[in-house]
């Protein structure tokens, strides 16, 4: 597994399972078989699929879980097939096949990879408007996606209760709206302290899957 991968891997079950006061060690076990097996991409995600269906109580991490998957096979597998593999009607397939899998936590691990190769610090100005491009015009759909956040920057300088009075403002039926407390909130602090995990936690609505996805995003980033 990618050393980023595995880092955010462990940090997001760890801080699940302990908000929710279960044991993480078998679902950790399956889904480390399915993101290490040698095999084709949609194997892994049959496999990841698998994990998450015999443990449901970690089922709210599934679509992160599958950003990972992806994220660890551009890392690691790509480097083993040809060199124009993303280009192959293989991999089109595949992306057809999974075109409503995962979530926009897939572009923050990739925007995390880029600064980390041009070594630059992540800001959520340069994501929105350096790495989505959600100011060019062929880039509107992004734009969309993004409207929310990127009528709120400022909360890049506010408290962690301020993001999340901003996300609970969010639709049921918007992209952001399970990612928005945690992205900010990373962007807003990418190397909290103990006491600021506290105030964290105690603002979230969903303290188990927030604190999950703010400690993935952490730890992929380091």
């Amino acid at each position: 597994m990618d050393a980023k991968v595995k880092k955010a891997f462990n940090a997001g079950l760890s801080a699940y399972a302990q908000a929710e006061n279960i044991d993480s060690a078998a679902v950790s076990a399956a889904l480390v078989r399915a993101f290490d097996q040698e095999a084709p991409f949609m194997e892994k995600v049959a496999a990841l699929d698998e994990a998450f269906d015999d443990h449901q109580h970690f089922e709210e991490l599934r679509e992160i879980f599958f950003d990972l998957l992806m994220v660890n096979f551009f890392a690691q597998d790509v480097q083993k097939l040809e060199e124009d593999y993303l280009d192959s009607e293989e991999w089109e397939a595949i992306e057809e096949d999974t075109i409503d899998r995962g979530t926009e936590l897939l572009n923050i691990f990739l925007y995390l990879r880029e600064c980390a190769d041009d070594d630059i610090e992540p800001s959520l100005d340069d994501y929105l408007k350096e790495f989505l491009l959600v100011e060019e015009d062929e880039f509107q759909d992004e734009h969309a996606i993004y409207e929310k956040l990127i009528a709120n920057q400022i909360l890049v300088d506010s408290s962690y209760a301020e993001i999340n009075k901003v996300a609970s403002t969010l639709s049921h039926d918007d992209e952001l709206k399970e990612l928005f407390y945690g992205m900010v909130s990373f962007f807003n602090e990418p190397a909290p302290s103990a006491s600021q995990l506290d105030d964290f936690k105690a603002s979230a609505a969903n303290t188990s899957l927030d604190t999950a996805i703010y400690q993935i995003i952490i730890h992929f980033n380091q």
